[in-house]
């Protein structure tokens, strides 16, 4: 039985869902229905267990039934290493999104201390081909799964470089003010940098330890000019940038300027320069490699979520997918629009059938 998995999950006014829930035994769920369904709803839901604002990066009051609008509330059970937690998320009508573990109110970079969640949607497929702010995304997302520290080094980052862009913009001149701001990014920039560098060091020796059906990827971070990513020179370069950055009216250096590079290891080719069928089978590669070495450390896979997966894969690609996820243990919340998708998972998966009807989302346990 895998260590990480939601055993209960229900939602209340969330998306198209007016009321569900799903009972699971950790086996993997196979969710198949029209498209239009809710089907991509239930794994959104599923996302909010791990820090950060889900799958779709949606404004908490976009996750609200419409045309109610009353607000929406999740809550799950989430088996983490033996141990239950009751993971309650709700936002009341214009209000915010407040989270409360085990009936205590948390923060949400607690979720990064109990549960680890990896997901794969469509709009993903063009990772490689559209800017860089997506696969900025896509590699800090893979580092929280192993350092949930990581998401309060970006936290810290992304405030202390707010306020010193708002001294650039008014062209504010003052050394002390900047020296202070400076030092907290070159801090949390440093931190940022060895997060994600020791991160996919971990991805990259996953992918040379399995014999898998998916190709390997060699990856990188490039910047658009040299940055240093020890935090004395950091600091340093910024110190030594203000002049420039002043002219630009933003800060020019740093980790907000990273880029996630990869080349298809076997040929040799650039991921950008793939079709679009290498392109996806890079991308479920690197989520394997990910829940792999993650399974690895914590002892558990993670929570997976793969929305419609199957597109761009070939049945024998299909089954190779399924296999991974059963050997790894995890429980993978996978979506497609028919149940034959599915059929090479066999009984070792549950199935969800999700249907519409009068603008509301309802699920049939198969």
């Amino acid at each position: 039985m895998p260590g990480l998995y939601l055993s209960h999950l229900a939602l209340s006014h969330f998306r198209s869902h007016r009321r569900a829930e799903v009972a699971a035994d950790g086996r993997p769920i196979a969710i198949f229905g029209p498209n239009g369904a809710g089907k991509t709803n239930l794994l959104e839901a599923v996302s909010l267990f791990s820090p950060g604002r889900g799958m779709r990066r949606a404004a908490v009051q976009e996750m609200s039934r419409k045309p109610e609008a009353l607000g929406w509330k999740v809550v799950g059970v989430l088996q983490s290493l033996g141990h239950a937690h009751e993971i309650e998320m709700r936002c009341e009508a214009g209000g915010a999104r407040e989270l409360r573990v085990d009936g205590k109110s948390a923060p949400q970079l607690a979720l990064g201390r109990l549960a680890r969640v990896i997901w794969l949607t469509p709009a993903m497929d063009r990772l490689w081909t559209e800017g860089a702010d997506g696969r900025r995304r896509f590699l800090d997302r893979i580092a929280l799964s192993f350092f949930p520290e990581h998401g309060e080094a970006a936290l810290a980052y992304e405030k202390a470089m707010r306020e010193r862009n708002r001294l650039l913009k008014e062209d504010l001149r003052d050394p002390a003010w900047y020296a202070a701001l400076e030092s907290q990014m070159a801090r949390a920039g440093a931190a940022i940098a060895a997060g994600r560098r020791a991160a996919l060091d971990r991805v990259e020796a996953a992918q040379a330890a399995a014999e898998t059906a998916f190709p390997a990827a060699e990856l990188g971070v490039r910047y658009p000019e040299e940055m240093p990513e020890v935090e004395e020179a950091l600091a340093t370069g910024l110190a030594e940038g203000r002049r420039r950055d002043l002219a630009a009216g933003r800060t020019l250096i740093g980790p907000h300027r990273a880029d996630l590079a990869a080349t298809y290891a076997e040929k040799g080719m650039p991921a950008a320069e793939c079709s679009t069928g290498e392109q996806k089978a890079l991308l479920i590669s690197l989520v394997l490699a990910n829940a792999r070495a993650l399974a690895g450390e914590i002892g558990a896979a993670p929570i997976l979520l793969l929305d419609e997966v199957a597109a761009h894969l070939d049945a024998g690609r299909r089954a190779a997918l399924y296999d991974e996820v059963c050997a790894l243990g995890a429980q993978a919340w996978m979506t497609g629009t028919g149940p034959d998708l599915f059929e090479a998972l066999g009984d070792r998966a549950q199935r969800i059938e999700v249907t519409e009807a009068g603008g509301e989302s309802h699920l049939r346990p198969l």
